[in-house]
């Protein structure tokens, strides 16, 4: 019998009918349901790509963020609790696999494996993966610019305006742009001397932490002016500023920034790749300023987002669905965020394009507390020749319109994919 595959048909079938056929077929003749026979995982590029294969021909993809390369390890150390498991059954996969993740970087390698999970369901179902998700609510999703990134002339105020001048002005129609400033900008915090009251540190970025100068304070906030005034109430700015401040700082910093209407303040106090939340800090925080607080990204699993919510200790939350354990464990923390007044704006500016496409399905379904998720871009450019069934263009006036394929609806041109290949890898496709 010819099978389904990942691009293509069942005898004369249409993919997503082959798909149901074989499911209905299954169940009338008593055959045994679709079962796992693999997980592989190869490095293209710098993203690590989970595929989950079955027995029934069907492919399953994830993707983890293009910063974590050393991952592939960790995904095929789940490798024996998913064989012969069957790949529909989400949830009961994830009681096996989720308990063993953690915070950034290492609930990746879970959130991967969960993308690929409901990629085969929604190929199985012949439905989009929304479609599991509990339906669409929106037929056209908001995102936020955080990874198209002119490069900077200096550091001046006016550089930073010159800079967001250029994203107004991008093809993609952006409505809201983030900007990486204070402790998060390593640039901005040796563009003077004395920004804070320590040495900075070698190494890799965002370790630095301590007590702002009052030059280092007002520097910041001359910056944010500079791009809000470009901005104006065209567009919404967004501030990535952390980790790093003392909530003291944090606070001057927030009301500097009340004026001038920004959308949030993001993991000024944790965050990134900080192991906690801190909750009681961030409610300090959110008490003392009208501006929204914004934080999560490094947090894994809906347990450890628990205080924040309960606390209402943010304004904003922002897990990443490559971290948090997947694109359903984080529609549950945004549905938890919404009945206590919080909203939800995902992280994900280096997720890829097939995590674009989880970003895509997951934020059609989410609560009316939605923003907008951090859009990410295919980086090397050879990325968008190499996966398919991504809309042309792919944003619209700062939107992605939802589309309609089985399962994730993109998969990957298999010849041109090959060609970005390790020797190790090579064998990841067949």
């Amino acid at each position: 019998m010819t099978t389904l595959t990942r691009r293509g048909f069942l005898g004369s079938l249409p993919a997503a009918a082959a798909a149901t056929s074989l499911l209905g077929q299954q169940k009338r003749t008593g055959q045994p349901k679709i079962k796992i026979t693999d997980l592989r995982c190869a490095i293209i590029g710098r993203n690590p790509v989970v595929r989950i294969t079955t027995d029934q021909g069907i492919s399953g993809y994830g993707q983890a963020e293009s910063a974590k390369p050393y991952l592939k390890p960790m995904v095929l150390f789940y490798k024996n609790y998913l064989l012969g498991e069957d790949p529909t059954d989400v949830e009961r996969i994830m009681l096996k696999i989720r308990r063993m993740g953690a915070f950034k970087p290492w609930g990746s390698a879970v959130s991967a494996i969960e993308i690929a999970l409901w990629d085969i369901a929604g190929q199985a179902a012949g439905q989009p993966v929304y479609k599991l998700l509990g339906g669409k609510i929106r037929d056209r999703v908001r995102i936020y610019n955080g990874g198209y990134r002119p490069p900077m002339k200096g550091p001046t105020p006016q550089d930073y305006a010159d800079n967001v001048q250029m994203m107004k002005e991008a093809k993609e129609g952006f409505t809201l742009i983030k900007m990486a400033v204070g402790f998060h900008n390593p640039a901005m915090m040796s563009a003077i001397p004395n920004m804070f009251y320590d040495e900075r540190r070698q190494g890799p970025p965002h370790s630095d932490r301590g007590v702002m100068t009052e030059r280092g304070l007002d520097y910041v906030v001359s910056c944010v002016q500079a791009m809000k005034k470009v901005l104006g109430n065209e567009i919404g700015l967004a501030l990535d500023c952390g980790p790093g401040w003392m909530i003291k700082d944090a606070i001057t910093f927030a009301r500097a920034c009340e004026p001038l209407r920004i959308t949030w303040i993001e993991d000024i106090l944790t965050g990134d790749y900080t192991p906690y939340p801190n909750a009681q800090l961030f409610r300090d925080l959110k008490q003392a300023t009208s501006v929204p607080i914004h934080t999560g990204e490094e947090i894994y699993l809906r347990e450890n987002f628990k205080d924040l919510i309960e606390m209402q200790a943010v304004d904003v939350i922002g897990p990443d669905p490559e971290d948090v354990g997947g694109i359903a464990e984080l529609k549950w923390i945004a549905e938890y965020a919404d009945i206590h007044g919080i909203a939800v704006a995902p992280h994900g500016i280096f997720d890829g394009l097939i995590g674009l496409a989880a970003h895509v399905h997951m934020a059609a379904t989410l609560p009316q507390n939605y923003i907008a998720f951090e859009c990410p871009f295919g980086q090397p450019e050879w990325w968008y020749d190499i996966v398919q069934g991504l809309p042309d263009p792919v944003i619209k006036k700062g939107y992605i319109d939802v589309w309609d394929t089985p399962g994730l609806g993109v998969t990957f041109n298999v010849a041109a994919a090959q060609r970005h290949l390790s020797d190790e890898d090579r064998g990841f496709f067949d």
